[in-house]
């Protein structure tokens, strides 16, 4: 009976050893793949644009502060001690609404791209997922987090043609960094 026992878990063992190495692994860079995305070029476009508004905008408040300091500064010698202090606080209250728009605008910049990528990173998401779940794969890898200890890359396949297939990238052919053998 115990024979029986230990036989049973021997190839239950053996079984399940095997099956594991049946599994198919993939990975992908992530990261690449959003890169090569069309949507992600004009996105950056997007951003671009954007930072280059807010910075004409926070250029213009300085202007009109500097404007403001020199005429202050011409004329310094003949403001009664009211004006001065008017002047100085308004030159403060300036130099303090240029700072809380800095301030805003970072803000702001940071949430206007997050919400132009998440839906890049959500389509190339969808994208690996469908390809993975069409291979079968058990796990795939994002080798652009670099949260693997290691991987022996031979064994992973790589996703990335059949997601940038899916996604119609197509790369461009200067960059290949060498010839394919044939």
């Amino acid at each position: 009976m115990k024979k029986a026992v230990k036989l049973t878990l021997a190839i239950a063992l053996l079984m399940g050893s095997t099956s594991l190495f049946a599994q198919k692994f993939g990975r992908i860079n992530t990261q690449e793949i959003i890169m090569a995305m069309p949507e992600t070029k004009t996105m950056q476009e997007n951003m671009e644009t954007y930072a280059k508004e807010l910075q004409d905008n926070i250029e213009t408040m300085q202007v009109e502060f500097n404007t403001k300091y020199q005429e202050y500064q011409k004329n310094l010698n003949t403001l009664s001690d009211m004006a001065k202090e008017m002047k100085e606080k308004e030159l403060q209250d300036l130099q303090n609404r240029i700072q809380e728009f800095q301030g805003r605008a970072q803000q702001e910049y940071q949430k206007k791209q997050n919400e132009l990528l998440t839906p890049i990173i959500d389509k190339a998401k969808n994208a690996i997922d469908k390809i993975a779940a069409a291979g079968s794969y058990l796990a795939v890898f994002d080798t652009s987090t670099g949260s693997l200890a290691y991987f022996d890359e031979t064994t992973l396949t790589d996703l990335a043609p059949a997601v940038k297939k899916e996604l119609g990238i197509t790369d461009a052919p200067a960059a290949t960094t060498t010839p394919a053998a044939n």
